[in-house]
């Protein structure tokens, strides 16, 4: 049977850890080619190796997506390396917490540098790929607080708001051109950037877990799997009609 993802070739950042990881299984399990990039060998080294275990092969190289020729050697290799450029899914993100008036300028820069700059860097040089194939998916990882804003993490807000707003101008740029163009808007998920990053800089990590899981509806946080099959979703052929669109997973919470 053939797979949904078969003969298609998939660009991950960030995919050593988390959402990324998850999903670059996932694409893999579909058939696909993936290569993904970060700054930690030892997680994309990792991430390979659980790849290989199900019999499945995932490239790796290290990149970091705040630089313009580091992004521009990654998609080259993507391209090299997999067989050309279907997909990308601009996952690397940073998060720094901390009200307005003690964010400091370097905690901004580097978030904006990850986030924002990020994702366009990649994407700008991804896109022209795309465009000689007359084809190609490009989903953005953004954040339900890019949607409604939370109090203590004004950078990482502020940059996810703009996530979703390139999101949009590129759909209208490249919609007529062959390229969908998303953002996937993740409640609060279990990934390193959450337990070993944000809940171990609160006084309490068991209460600030109590309250992150009140937020949600469903009373829980998502798991990274849960989140990856909605990427895949964003990408399938099937659901060739979705662009611009900035889609929550997050329990419920953006219902509120």
């Amino acid at each position: 049977m053939r797979r949904n993802f078969e003969g298609k070739s998939v660009l991950i950042t960030g995919g050593g850890t988390g959402i990324g990881k998850a999903t670059a299984l996932e694409f893999a399990r579909e058939g696909a080619a993936v290569l993904i990039t970060g700054r930690r060998e030892e997680k994309l080294a990792e991430t390979a190796r659980e790849a290989g275990a199900e019999g499945l092969g995932i490239l790796f190289t290290v990149s970091d997506v705040s630089s313009e020729e580091k992004c521009r050697k990654a998609v080259e290799l993507a391209v090299r390396e997999t067989g050309g450029l279907d997909i990308l899914f601009n996952n690397a993100g940073v998060l720094i917490p901390g009200p307005v008036h003690e964010t400091t300028a370097s905690a901004w820069e580097t978030t904006f540098d990850t986030n924002v700059r990020g994702t366009w860097l990649m994407s700008k040089f991804a896109i022209p790929h795309m465009l000689s194939r007359g084809r190609g998916w490009i989903v953005n990882n953004a954040s339900i607080v890019g949607l409604k804003g939370f109090a203590g993490l004004p950078a990482y807000a502020a940059s996810k708001g703009a996530v979703i707003q390139l999101t949009r101008s590129m759909a209208l740029e490249y919609s007529s051109r062959g390229i969908n163009v998303n953002a996937v808007c993740p409640g609060t998920t279990m990934t390193p950037l959450v337990t070993e990053g944000f809940m171990k800089r609160v006084p309490d990590p068991g209460e600030g877990m109590r309250f992150m899981e009140s937020l949600h509806p469903m009373g829980r946080l998502a798991l990274p799997e849960e989140v990856a099959r909605a990427v895949l979703f964003l990408c399938d052929e099937r659901v060739g009609f979705v662009t611009g669109a900035a889609l929550p997973v997050d329990g419920g919470w953006c219902a509120r």
